[in-house]
């Protein structure tokens, strides 16, 4: 995830469109990066053990 933190950073810091010796390079849109962002990480997410819910008994400490 870091990696691609990384990357969305650095195309966030780049420009969108270059043009060098008639060669035209576009870049997807950053709301499209961060879409699909979002998509792996929901797919990891999906991907992982448990239903990312932890159930646990709380014991107050004070009473009798």
């Amino acid at each position: 995830m870091t990696e691609t933190n990384n990357n969305l950073e650095e195309n966030a810091a780049a420009p969108a469109e270059v043009s060098v010796d008639g060669q035209h390079v576009k870049q997807h849109s950053l709301k499209d990066q961060i879409a699909v962002d979002r998509y792996l990480a929901s797919k990891k997410a999906a991907q992982s053990k448990g239903l990312g819910v932890k159930i646990f008994k709380i014991n107050p400490g004070g009473t009798v």
